[in-house]
């Protein structure tokens, strides 16, 4: 993981019940695929998921165990509380 901490990310998680009704996808890998997006510059749902499955065969190396739907990631995006990320940056 890349991570600075895992302690200090999973501390901003439980401080904002990053996992309060989310079934699918985890904090961890939640982060991951945003910070794939931001530094690829993404631009829509569509395209984080596109090119995360066109390299589906990779995408167990960077930590995350499948390619994730573009609904997960939009529930994901809705439900989690923005402000866990926000903390892990400052900290």
């Amino acid at each position: 993981m890349m991570f600075k901490s895992d302690f200090q990310f999973q501390r901003c998680v439980d401080r904002y019940k990053g996992y309060f009704r989310v079934r699918r996808l985890t904090c961890n890998e939640h982060f991951l695929i945003m910070n794939f997006a931001q530094l690829t510059a993404r631009e829509s749902l569509r395209d984080i998921e596109s090119s995360l499955t066109s390299f589906s065969s990779k995408i167990y190396l960077s930590g995350l165990r499948t390619a994730i739907a573009k609904s997960t990631l939009a529930e994901a995006n809705e439900i989690r509380n923005w402000r866990i990320y926000a903390d892990y940056a400052r900290s």
